[in-house]
């Protein structure tokens, strides 16, 4: 009877081990997905970190994505090398305007693991009456442009006055245009047109479902961007290409991705200044007592902050439009 019941008690020690043992090599790892960042029109940027490995070596590891809420390794999908631990990874190849499902995913021998579905959307790609293309950026809940306004005509196909004489401009009380010291090559491309304000007060001067940012929007952008004596830095482009900022002004980040280009401005007497050393745009509102001014935001190489300031109408300064709500 000892006898039956010591292989009675080894068969179940022996079932109980190969029990624990199949439930083991079940588990697969467990894993988080990490904040989806860095987001353009066609790329972005995510990751996970794997808080268990399961019952087998990591052997692939990454992040899946799909338009579909709960994305697999079946779509597609980045590899990320393998093991435990944290990971990036990048997103390519994506659409502009569309909405993406993301999962960090491991895979050990059991099979694979996922981490809790997120979303983004992509950046979307604008084009204005005339086929110029822009591109976009998402800063805090606001769409801005993330180049300046180069259209020669309003939405509605109309063109907008083009005024190279400086005599004529500095007594306008109309719509116009023109480029920094008349010349659109290569101000057009990377500068975009200076408008004077009475071109903005229009309406129609942005594409259609965007419009000239009002002062309380700008305000909205730099609160975003921790207050506005800290903002401008936020908001510049890096580096010397269009910012002639010597040493030890040069201290631009572009951390929201705003890119701002010190584009100058034309005065109210017709004469141009401030290129490669000022941004100025245009906001929608009035100053409320003294309506010969409007106001304007303002960035310049030897100060950190972004902010809004005070001009004539018939200023030229460059246009970013923001998508409407």
């Amino acid at each position: 009877m000892k006898n039956v019941l010591r292989i009675s008690t080894a068969i179940f020690l022996i079932l109980l081990v190969f029990f624990i043992h199949s439930c083991k090599k079940e588990a697969v790892p467990t894993l988080t997905t990490s904040e989806i960042i860095n987001i353009t029109g066609t790329t972005a940027t995510s990751g996970g970190t794997i808080t268990d490995e399961g019952s087998g070596t990591i052997i692939s590891r990454g992040v899946c994505w799909s338009t579909a809420i709960t994305p697999t390794i079946k779509d597609n999908k980045t590899t990320d090398g393998a093991g435990a631990g944290t990971f990036i990874s990048n997103l390519t190849g994506l659409s502009a305007g569309t909405i993406y499902y993301v999962r960090a995913y491991a895979t050990n021998s059991a099979g694979t693991g996922y981490g809790s579905a997120m979303s983004f959307e992509t950046e979307k790609i604008l084009t204005d009456i005339e086929g110029n293309i822009y591109k976009t950026v998402i800063i805090g809940t606001q769409y801005w442009m993330q180049e300046n306004l180069r259209t020669t005509k309003y939405n509605d196909g109309t063109a907008i006055p083009l005024v190279t004489d400086k005599n004529e401009w500095q007594v306008l009380s109309s719509p116009a245009f023109c480029w920094y010291n008349n010349d659109p090559t290569p101000n057009k491309a990377d500068y975009g047109a200076l408008y004077n304000w009475y071109t903005v007060n229009t309406g129609n001067l942005c594409p259609v479902g965007w419009h000239v940012p009002s002062s309380a929007e700008w305000t909205k952008l730099t609160t975003f961007l921790g207050g506005e004596n800290v903002a401008g830095d936020k908001m510049k482009e890096t580096g010397v290409t269009h910012w002639l900022c010597p040493d030890p002004y040069n201290s631009a980040t572009n951390e929201s991705r705003f890119s701002a280009y010190a584009g100058g401005y034309r005065i109210t007497n017709g004469l141009f200044a401030g290129f490669g050393t000022v941004g100025c745009y245009w906001s929608s509102s009035v100053h409320n007592t003294n309506l010969n001014d409007s106001w304007y935001f303002f960035l310049a190489c030897i100060y950190h902050s972004g902010t809004n300031q005070l001009d004539g109408k018939t200023t030229g300064s460059s246009v970013r439009c923001i998508k409407d709500n």
